[in-house]
Order: C-alpha cells, then sequence, then structure tokens
C-alpha cells in the first residue's frame, strides 16, 4: 500500500528498502557524499536494502564504493536485477550469496533476438548507441534504447510521457508468454522469468529476514502503476514515493530525527 510520509514515521520500522536509479541516485550515476553520509547513518539504526534492476556491479560503482560503513553498521541487503539476485554485506564487511536464479541461455538468445526484432519494427532501435542497447545479465535480459552509457540528460529527453516503452513492453508481451517484460528506467525495458519483479524480491528478503510487511517501508521514485516499482505495493509493504534524490535525502533525515 502507498502511505502518508506520516504514517511512514509512526510504523514499527526494522528495515529500509530503496529503488536505485533516480531515488538514492541520478541514472548510473555515484550517490552523492550526502547521500553516502545519510545511508551510513540510516545504518546504524535499521538495516537497509537496494533493490534495482542493474546489475551487481553497478551497485559495487553506485552505492558500495561510496559508502564508509563502519563495525556498527547493521545488515545491508543488495537485489540486483528486479530481485533475481541477492546478496547481503554483512556488519564486518563480507559480502554473501543468498540465492542467483539465471535465465536458460537459450531463453536468452531467443529474448535478445525478439528485442532487436521489434525495436527496429518500432523504430526504437538506435544506430549510433553510447554502448551496448541489449545486456545480457544471466538473471535479465535489458534493453537501453540509447544504450548502457548514455548521458543522463538524453536519457531523460528520450521518452518523458513513457510512450516509447509502453508500445516496445505491449508489442513484446505476447512473443514472450513465459517471461515478464516490464518497463525499467528511463530507456530501459526489463525482462526476467515470468512472476520475478521487485515484489519477488521483496517477499524472498521478507522470509530471509523473517520480516512482516508492516515492518519494512520501501522507497522508490516510479510507483505509479505504468512504473517498475509498483509490484512493490502489492507485497503490503508501505510504500513512500519520492521525486529524485534530494526528496530520498529528506526522507531519511526525517526518519533519523529525534522523535518527541
Amino acid at each position: 500500500m502507498k502511505c502518508t510520509f506520516g504514517e511512514v514515521v509512526e510504523a514499527q520500522l526494522r528495515l529500509v528498502a530503496f529503488d536505485l536509479d533516480d531515488t538514492l541516485a541520478d541514472s548510473k550515476a555515484p550517490i552523492s557524499p550526502d547521500m553516502a553520509a545519510a545511508l551510513a547513518r540510516l545504518l546504524t539504526r535499521f538495516e537497509v536494502a537496494v533493490i534495482s534492476g542493474g546489475q551487481f556491479s553497478q551497485f559495487q560503482t553506485q552505492v558500495l564504493k561510496r559508502l564508509e560503513l563502519g563495525f556498527s553498521a547493521r545488515t545491508l541487503h543488495l537485489l540486483p536485477t528486479c530481485g533475481t539476485r541477492y546478496y547481503r554485506r554483512k556488519p564486518a564487511g563480507d559480502i554473501e550469496t543468498v540465492y542467483v536464479e539465471a535465465l536458460d541461455p537459450a531463453v536468452r538468445q531467443e529474448v535478445k533476438w525478439t528485442l532487436q526484432e521489434v525495436a527496429t519494427k518500432l523504430g526504437l532501435w538506435e544506430k549510433h548507441p553510447w554502448g551496448e542497447i541489449i545486456e545480457d545479465r544471466g538473471t535479465q535480459v535489458t534493453f537501453s534504447a540509447l544504450g548502457q552509457n548514455a548521458p543522463l540528460q538524453a536519457k531523460r529527453d528520450w521518452d518523458p510521457d513513457k510512450s516509447k516503452r509502453s508500445r516496445l513492453v505491449e508489442a513484446l508481451t505476447p512473443l514472450l508468454p513465459g517471461l515478464e517484460v516490464r518497463s525499467g528506467g528511463s530507456t530501459s525495458i526489463d525482462i526476467t522469468a515470468k512472476g520475478v519483479d521487485k515484489a519477488y524480491g521483496m517477499r524472498a528478503l521478507l522470509a530471509a529476514q523473517s520480516l512482516e510487511a508492516n515492518e519494512v517501508l520501501f522507497v522508490g521514485d516510479r510507483l505509479d502503476p505504468a512504473g517498475n516499482d509498483f509490484p512493490v505495493v502489492a507485497t503490503g509493504i508501505p510504500c513512500q514515493e519520492v521525486r529524485d534524490p534530494q526528496e530520498t535525502l529528506t526522507l531519511i533525515e526525517e526518519l533519523l530525527a529525534p522523535k518527541s
């Protein structure tokens, strides 16, 4: 369920979960020094999770390499590729693999062929991209319309009304009936096994940590019905929508503020 910030503050929180791009950081960018400091403080009070369509190397570049955590830090949960992978950073700093659920290589190859064919027919295949357009992430295949390394402003300008991504999802879904096809970031489409989305990852996190839904807060920028954060709403976890990393910083500061 979505909730107001007042309801979030009153919740009996044990863990705060975040989307990554456009929630903790600008798309594909490292978290800011202010965000790193805020997350480090948050981890002294609550466990923290990050879930995103990006692969684990992005989590390392965008988050882990920017965080300075002491031994008082609680567990940091990392769920790349929409929760198809789950890692835990223990207080001592060790990274533990909880699970990795890879797609069959033949399925991934079929997805890549289908993606290129459909995007080309729709006029959405970029002839001069910034890096790879289709990325095989093992547990997920991701289409990035402008390439993986496109500059932030170009990505923001490509599909501001989400119509291009919606057309692509609508065309791909009947061609890939055994798979989950959803809009990802500002230029991307993520494809995973059927039923595997951020709700899947968050339910796995609840089960692994013996948490109730009302003990967790999820924070994301795409909680609209077409957004890739929206599946989390179905888990019953209270969800707080933010517009950008700056609004996330404000929310973290309010969570950490002394309660009267």
